[in-house]
């Protein structure tokens, strides 16, 4: 065309601009949590002052040789309903600049330390997540029963109290298993004769299949177009197809994020046919956060049901490796750097609770298990000398620094916590982790 080369681009985010000193202070903090297991890379406050922002607060470079810190809150792997391992999904994210991951698969959290052993040699950041499956159910005949996706997001030590929690996400799983199974039979019943083989082959092994398993075996065996109109036609909330779980009541699972250090957010609530009672209920029940920033910008009438009630805003790609255009990619969500503040001021000291507690039970009881429960979500590596993580003080001079900043570290509760481990002697073979 005419004048292209002439022609202007305009810049999506808007006119650039110097940071505000609310923008420089807030970003200060996001870096240091960011980098805290790399103390090298930590920006300077005359570099982040000289940093630029868009209209919408995003920041645009920081960092070592200019670079983007980028958050993607909302990931899948194969693990759950994802094309890809965990460890394709991280370098992903490290190929689109992504500093930090949470990766949120359906109720379970077996990828996270694949996805943490693979991050480390990009220098990207692991959330460990999960994003687990419930259902509203109201309380009176004028709203109807929906399902509803809560996002937990935890330390990097894990979930406090985590066999408790982990019995809670395979209690769904198991029921995602007669869920599914009831959804080829639906689809057997319209006269699409679907094998259970092909679905459980397409889920992988130890998977509990979901209806996206379940759409692409239906496309594989020709009784659908495309994926889109797998849903369309058999498998959305209501179908033809469509069936439920055992999922707990989305109040149930809110407490137990709460209960393990996590932090609970609504994930896109957009897809709720009636958002305004459940935003309201889950609040009631401790919710932290929703979504409300999408690839395509922030969505301004949930932005603004999440202030009405006073509830962190983020937002996450939901990427889960389709291809094709439909599909958001990793670190495609613009978070402002006011927000990612926002929630990591919430987030921080929740966390720090977890570490605290986690800690606590291993200084009144160092065992074995104990200490391989602390280091879950890191692969099993000897020290540099060959030594191993053995003790308290192992923990307070090797993994500490990695979890908690200075000021954290500093604070009295985890004073008193250092000098119970200081006196936690050394285990009988202790146990390799990956620092």
């Amino acid at each position: 065309m005419m004048g292209d080369g002439k022609r202007k681009k305009k810049n999506r985010g808007g006119s650039k601009k110097k940071m505000t000193h609310e923008q420089v202070l807030a970003f200060k903090s996001v870096s240091e949590w960011v980098f805290l297991d790399q103390p090298s890379s930590s920006t300077s406050s005359a570099s982040l002052a000289s940093c630029v922002v868009d209209d919408f607060g995003v920041q645009k470079a920081v960092g070592r040789g200019g670079e983007k810190v980028v958050f993607e809150l909302h990931s899948h792997s194969k693990c759950s309903d994802g094309f890809l391992s965990p460890s394709k999904v991280v370098e992903r994210a490290h190929m689109n600049g992504v500093k930090v991951l949470a990766l949120t698969d359906h109720d379970t959290m077996s990828g996270i330390p694949e996805a943490v052993e693979s991050a480390r040699k990009y220098g990207i950041k692991i959330i460990p997540g999960v994003e687990i499956s419930t259902l509203y159910s109201p309380r009176g005949d004028s709203e109807a029963e929906e399902p509803v996706h809560i996002l937990a997001y935890y330390s990097s030590i894990g979930p406090s109290r985590f066999e408790e929690f982990d019995k809670f996400l395979s209690n769904i799983r198991d029921g995602r298993y007669l869920r599914a199974k009831n959804i080829v039979l639906k689809l057997n019943k319209l006269k699409l004769p679907l094998k259970w083989e092909h679905v459980c082959r397409i889920a992988g092994n130890g998977v509990a299949p979901g209806r996206l398993h379940v759409a692409r075996a239906m496309l594989e065996a020709g009784f659908v177009e495309n994926l889109r109109q797998a849903f369309t036609r058999y498998l959305f909330d209501g179908g033809p197809a469509y069936s439920t779980g055992s999922e707990p009541l989305a109040e149930e699972a809110i407490k137990m994020i709460c209960n393990t250090g996590g932090v609970a957010v609504l994930a896109h609530p957009w897809a709720l046919k009636n958002p305004v009672p459940i935003i309201r209920r889950l609040k009631e029940a401790g919710l932290h956060g929703m979504e409300v920033y999408r690839s395509d910008g922030r969505l301004a009438a949930y932005s603004d049901l999440a202030d009405s009630y006073g509830l962190l805003k983020i937002g996450g790609s939901d990427y889960h490796g389709k291809g094709g255009h439909s599909e958001s990619e990793l670190g495609s969500v613009n978070l402002p750097v006011l927000v990612l503040h926002d929630f990591l001021n919430a987030a921080r000291p929740i966390w720090c609770g977890a570490i605290r507690e986690i800690l606590e039970h291993y200084a009144e009881e160092p065992s074995d298990s104990n200490l391989a429960g602390i280091t879950r979500f890191g692969r099993i590596r000897g020290f540099k000398g060959g030594s191993s993580l053995s003790c308290g003080q192992d923990l307070i001079d090797h993994c500490l620094p990695l979890w908690l900043t200075t000021e954290e570290m500093e604070n009295e509760e985890f004073e008193a916590i250092k000098l119970k481990l200081y006196n936690v002697s050394d285990t009988k073979g202790g146990i390799q982790v990956l620092i």
